[in-house]
């Protein structure tokens, strides 16, 4: 491969491409990881599948008997591979591994009763999301059964997850007046939520999903890391950052971060850039398990993590 042709490559790999394109681009690479992953889910053991996302996205060995730099080829395919099988596994955790067997039959949807129930306790209109209230959540959830269909209808609009009105208010006790930047917006419901609840927030992406999702004109197009630069915000928020992502260690290296708050997964391996999270010193981690509870649906399995910078102990 020429030099100028892995550039290239790379820096659209590191866009955070949709995984359709991914396997569009790379078909030989998806035959291999879909075969795979059908393997290990068909055997049903979790810790298998965890062993294997780290197996493929660990960098391709050195030949012992040679001193010349590992296959630039053999690098990229492993990279590609390896972001193939993460956001894989994010759609399979997101639609709950399986949605009904009715969806072989057909085009999956809601029936009229569930779909009513659905669209009036999450969305205000088509599939803009509201802030959920979770007394009526709680009164008529239970009674949608099928639940398992709902992620795997909103999630190629590029909704993971939705958010409570408790969690909002939550989150905005959390923030304060401080200055706040999102990142990774996406088509900036947090940030609305967010605004709305009195929260100073700047919502940025790098509109790299504009196939599936419709920016508003104030999600402001930035990457990650011109926005921390761009904004010095003592908060930042993101809300299901891509797995393996290089982009959340600018968080941790940006010296205004006093907060960093993200909204995630339980399964560690769907989300976040967890090598980063264990490497980096300046910041404690806690998961805080009461705003998990309060981002929907529970079948999600969805999770908050907090990193609050470190305080310097005094000098005398």
């Amino acid at each position: 491969m020429k030099q100028n042709t892995y550039a290239k490559t790379l820096t659209w790999l590191k866009t955070n491409p949709a995984l359709d394109e991914l396997c569009a681009r790379y078909p030989e690479e998806w035959a291999e990881v879909q075969q795979e992953i059908a393997a290990i889910v068909g055997r049903g053991v979790a810790a298998e599948l965890k062993a294997y996302l780290e197996r493929v996205s660990a960098p391709p060995a050195k030949p012992g008997f040679s001193k010349q730099q590992p296959d630039k080829n053999a690098a990229l395919a492993q990279f590609v591979r390896s972001r193939m099988a993460h956001e894989s596994v994010k759609k399979l955790c997101l639609s709950t591994l399986a949605a009904d067997v009715g969806a072989s039959k057909g085009k999956l949807r809601f029936n009229l009763f569930n779909g009513f129930i659905a669209q009036k306790l999450l969305f205000a209109r088509g599939l803009e999301r509201k802030p959920v209230s979770l007394f009526w959540f709680r009164l008529f959830w239970p009674l949608v059964w099928q639940k398992k269909r709902l992620m795997s209808l909103v999630q190629p609009r590029g909704i993971y997850c939705f958010y409570s009105r408790a969690l909002i208010e939550a989150l905005a006790g959390m923030i304060g007046s401080r200055n706040c930047l999102e990142i990774g917006a996406g088509d900036g419901t947090l940030t609305r939520f967010l605004k709305e609840a009195g929260v100073q927030l700047t919502a940025t992406d790098n509109h790299g999903w504009s196939q599936a999702v419709k920016y508003p004109d104030w999600v402001i197009k930035l990457d990650a890391r011109e926005a921390l630069a761009t904004y010095k915000p003592e908060v930042v928020i993101c809300s299901w950052p891509p797995a393996q992502n290089d982009f959340e260690r600018v968080v941790f290296n940006t010296p205004s971060v006093q907060l960093y708050i993200v909204i995630g997964s339980q399964h560690q391996f769907a989300f976040g850039n967890w090598t980063d999270y264990k490497l980096q010193s300046a910041f404690d981690l806690e998961e805080d398990k009461q705003l998990g509870a309060l981002v929907l649906p529970p079948e999600l399995g969805a999770a908050v993590y907090v990193f609050r910078r470190k305080t310097a102990p005094p000098t005398y």
